[in-house]
């Protein structure tokens, strides 16, 4: 599969590190300007330190790099994290970054898109967006983990979280509630 990944400027930089990890398949990365400051607040991370999970990566302010063109598929684009002011433009229809013109592409071409909220509480205009963006096809997804098989440390948090995405983009399956019942 191709993926291209998004990171923003919304806290959670360690579910963007852990999806480069875990997710198979030629990844694409962009990092907004703000998306490289959390990574080393949060990480102590540069953008270049995430190159040996990925295939190539883009910059945010290169317009004419081949994912702002519908005429290059790719399978899947996911923001992780997803800021809500990067939400906001992409419901608004703003595409001046190229993460914001590769959702535009997403959403035009059909391609999936998957954008993973982090922040709460929510506004009612930024639900409202996200309303507008699930009706148009993208797959909204706020960063919660699920609890029901008692995660033991912030690491299976985040590890749960990320295996439900890769779940949406078809790439793995991950246990459910009471699962092993259907077995």
């Amino acid at each position: 599969m191709r993926i291209v990944v998004g990171i923003t400027g919304s806290s959670g930089a360690v579910y963007a590190r852990e999806f480069l990890r875990k997710c198979e398949g030629d990844k694409y990365l962009v990092v907004s300007k703000w998306g490289k400051v959390l990574l080393k607040e949060e990480l102590g991370l540069s953008d270049k330190d995430l190159l040996p999970y990925v295939k190539k990566q883009f910059s945010d302010d290169d317009l004419t790099a081949p994912l702002a063109s519908g005429s290059n598929a790719f399978d899947a684009f996911v923001i992780l994290p997803c800021s809500t002011s990067t939400l906001g433009k992409i419901a608004s229809g703003i595409g001046d970054t190229l993460i914001t013109r590769t959702a535009q592409v997403s959403l035009k071409e059909r391609f999936k898109l998957v954008l993973c909220i982090r922040e709460t509480p929510l506004s009612t205009v930024t639900l409202q967006q996200c309303t507008e963006l699930s009706k148009s096809g993208a797959v909204i997804m706020p960063i919660s983990s699920p609890m029901y098989f008692v995660p033991k440390s912030v690491d299976e948090f985040v590890s749960a979280f990320v295996d439900k995405v890769l779940g949406v983009l078809d790439m793995r399956s991950s246990k459910g509630w009471r699962s092993q019942e259907l077995e």
